[in-house]
Parts: C-alpha cells; structure tokens; sequence
C-alpha cells in the first residue's frame, strides 16, 4: 500500500483537506456579494504575486502579512481562504507536492486567527507595535510549527520525540527570517491596505453586520 506505516500521514493530510473544504462550502453557502469575492480575489492575488516575486529570498515573503489583514478587514472565511488560495496558486510557481495541504492550511488558519483576535479590538491592529509582534508570533510559532511538523510526517517514517525536536530547532533560523519579514511588510502594507479597504467596506457596503464573515 502507498501509506503503509504512514497512516498517521494519510490522517492528517485527510484532516487538512476536509477543514480547507468545509471553509470553502460555508463560505459559498453564505452568497457572497459579486464586490466581495473580488475583493478577496484581488487580495489573494497580491499575496500570490508577493509570494512569487520574492521567490530569490528564501522565507522572505509578503504572504502572512497580506493574510493577516485580509483576516482582520475581512473576515474569518475571507482569511482563511486568502491563505488557503495563496498556498495553493503559488504553489502551481514553486511546486505542487504534499507540503501543499498543509501550507494551505497554515496560511488560511493564521487568517482566520487573526479575524478572531482583532474582531472586537480592531483598534489594536492600528498600533504598529502590537500588529508587528502578533505577525512575528503567528508566522514563528503558527506557520513554522504546522510546516515543521509537516517536515517530520513527510520524511520519516517513524516519527519519534527527537525527531520533531530536531527538525524544530533547525527551523529556527528560517522562521525567524519569515516572521521579520512579516513585520517588515506590516509596516509596509498595513496602514495604506487597512485605509483602502475600510473605504470600500464603507462605500459599497461590503461585509456589513447583516452578512459580514465574523
């Protein structure tokens, strides 16, 4: 069999996939408004495009915080999903493999998160100081951990304690490098995207109380 000894493998990829579906499905059974599903489009798309631009610089990309203000302006589905369809369009440049999954569900849980958080205290994603140390921690602890306990799955067969010790410590260095770079484009981004959306929310009445995505 493919998965023999791996079933553990199969379990969580099958888990991974059904929680990326069942997002998938509330949002298209809340009918979403045509403006909004651009509006998500259109911020997938720039995460995308950061993603693959960046593609010289290893860890160095755009991506969680585009995710993450899609996530705080938009929604919980509208978070998850950016990150879901960042993973998986970027992936068609970098490569499409069994990593993919869980980047998948990596970026979009980081978005959905990050809806939660500053659901009712949105105000706090206007102080630079605490966007930039939650972005740090979502992309090293988050990110890193879900990627390195894939890591662990995809190459060993046997998984032990040391094994998930180790391959979490060598990824240290490299989830520091993502989560900087999180916050050097919080800094970045954040202010001029949170007043861009805000004014189309406002004007075309997008996400309102009646069928936002919180």
């Amino acid at each position: 069999m493919l998965f023999k000894g791996r079933e553990y493998y199969l379990a969580a990829i099958l888990i991974i996939v059904i929680s990326i579906f069942l997002f998938m499905w509330s949002f298209e059974k809340r009918k979403p408004k045509t403006r909004e599903v651009v509006v998500l489009a259109v911020m997938t798309g720039i995460a995308t495009l950061g993603r693959v631009m960046f593609f010289m610089l290893p860890q160095f990309k755009p991506c969680v915080a585009i995710i993450i203000i899609t996530g705080i302006m938009l929604g919980k589905q509208a978070g998850f999903l950016c990150g879901a369809l960042t993973a998986f369009v970027s992936d068609f440049f970098f490569g499409q493999g069994p990593w993919t999954p869980w980047q998948m569900f990596a970026f979009g849980i980081i978005g959905f998160i990050s809806a939660i958080v500053f659901q009712k205290r949105k105000y706090l994603a206007y102080n630079k100081v605490v966007l930039c140390v939650y972005g740090f921690i979502m992309t090293f602890v988050v990110y890193g951990l879900i990627l390195d306990t894939a890591t662990v799955f995809m190459y060993t067969d046997r998984p032990k304690i040391s094994s998930f010790m180790s391959t979490y410590a060598m990824g240290i260095p490299f989830n520091i490098v993502h989560g900087i770079a999180t916050v050097v484009f919080l800094l970045l981004l954040a202010k001029p995207l949170f007043n861009k959306l805000s004014r189309m929310k406002e004007k075309y009445g997008m996400y309102n109380k009646k069928d936002n995505l919180n």
